[in-house]
């Protein structure tokens, strides 16, 4: 039996734009009414107001011309890839990295299974407070060093990253961008179901993590050593390796803390990041111009990765200019207006799941859907904090395999991986966790949550 063989991920990605340019010329283009609100300050549908409007088709040229709006619209998170790919490049020129993979690696001799769960609990520690995916590609080459060292395939690198995060964040009591949002516009006390989701968290994080830590046990490979697996680390000799390293996880933690208390966008992120590689390049011996080789070596090689976001957001500037996005939303929600509570639920999954698509941002997603389907939900007599939980999973767990997710096909084109060998480790247990999200759904059914 032939495989799926994916394309080159700017193929796939230019085919999706090409794709979205020929819907809009042959879906009917039409949009809901929106209205601000004060609790999310964004701009929410009104539900029931769906109308037709002219067609506006987007021709091949101009999707073409879409691709540098889409890299526009895509500018601060790419430039923050950049500028922490940059960091990450200089703190890797002075050998503090390989130090610390070398001290890591001592620590868990004959133990190494036990980095996985370790390094997955912080990704999706981070998934769920905070949505962390694009942050995470500059880390990207530090963890190929390490599973490199360990003699885990390159691929357990994407899984512990951004797999983690994104299950961290799908399952999350308290992910602003998720929960957070679909709360509010449900009209939901914020943190409220915070113990059963907890309970669900948990659980899809030991299938996660039982999946990987299984799939890199299979295919366990010779280790390499230091220098293979980090061959730019021979290339200047740094000094004061441990304040280096001080220095890196001082910046995560005030990283950590800007996000979550200070309410950080991007920019701030990629000042810190900026900043941090400069400090811990002149700390660690590089010097000025050392410093300097370090951000331009880092730029060159994230350059593939950072621009893979870009165009991915494309695909949704070309479906917003041929307004078919509501249609799109209008077509999947209105028939689950027939059916029973917890049949209608389980749809509601499969609805968000089929918009995470042309939606690719769950916050976006929440702000278009949920107006639309919490008073669907009160009509057929479905609570809506299970309403919640429907866009949870379903949305949440489509960042895994979506080639529209420009943060995952990033991380999978830097890991080195294609897209079809990523489709294969994870699809089996994307599956698990969806089944994991229906007994969610269903049991919050039951306890009348």
């Amino acid at each position: 039996m032939k495989t799926i063989r994916f394309p080159h991920p700017l193929v796939l990605l230019v085919g999706f734009i090409l794709l979205a340019c020929a819907l809009s010329y042959v879906l009917p283009a039409g949009v809901f009414e929106r209205l601000p609100d004060a609790a999310t300050g964004r701009d929410v549908v009104v539900a029931g107001s769906y109308h037709r409007v002219p067609a506006t088709p987007v021709s091949p040229l101009q999707a073409l011309v879409d691709i540098p709006k889409g890299l526009v619209d895509a500018a601060s998170v790419i430039f923050l890839v950049f500028l922490a790919g940059g960091a990450f490049t200089v703190v890797d020129l002075t050998g503090a990295l390989r130090r610390g993979v070398d001290w890591l690696l001592e620590k868990f001799r004959g133990r190494e299974a036990v980095v996985i769960p370790i390094i997955s609990v912080l990704f999706a520690t981070m998934g769920a407070l905070e949505n962390m995916q694009e942050e995470i590609v500059p880390l990207v080459p530090v963890l190929l060093i390490l599973m490199r060292r360990i003699g885990y395939p390159v691929i357990t690198a994407a899984a512990v990253s951004i797999g983690s995060a994104a299950v961290g964040a799908a399952f999350s009591p308290l992910n602003p961008f998720q929960v957070g949002i679909a709360q509010k516009l449900a009209q939901l006390p914020l943190l409220s179901g915070g113990g059963f989701r907890l309970v669900f968290l948990l659980l899809a994080l030991v299938i996660w993590i039982g999946g990987t830590v299984r799939y890199a046990q299979r295919h366990r490979i010779a280790p390499e050593t230091s220098e293979q697996a980090d061959p730019n680390g021979t290339l200047v000799a740094g000094r004061n390796h441990g304040l280096v390293l001080a220095l890196l996880l001082g910046g995560f933690a005030f990283f950590a803390y800007g996000v979550l208390k200070l309410g950080w966008d991007f920019e701030q992120m990629a000042a810190l990041f900026f900043t941090m590689g400069v400090v811990a390049g002149l700390v660690g011996g590089l010097g000025l111009t050392g410093t300097a080789e370090g951000f331009i070596a880092g730029f060159r090689d994230i350059a593939f990765s950072a621009l893979l976001i870009g165009f991915a957001r494309a695909i949704f500037v070309v479906l917003e200019q041929g307004q078919i996005v509501d249609t799109i939303v209008n077509a999947l929600s209105a028939p689950l207006a027939g059916l029973p509570a917890w049949v209608a639920a389980i749809g509601m999954m499969g609805v968000h799941t089929a918009l995470h698509l042309p939606v690719p941002s769950v916050s976006g997603q929440a702000v278009l859907t949920m107006p639309l389907l919490v008073p669907l939900s009160d009509l057929i007599g479905l609570s809506r904090q299970v309403t919640v939980l429907a866009y949870q999973y379903g949305a949440g767990l489509c960042e895994l395999i979506t080639p529209t997710n420009g943060a995952l096909v990033a991380i999978v084109a830097a890991c080195g991986v294609r897209f079809d060998e990523w489709w294969r480790f994870v699809f089996p247990l994307y599956l698990l966790l969806v089944a994991l999200g229906v007994v969610a759904v269903v049991v919050g059914i039951a306890v009348g949550l």
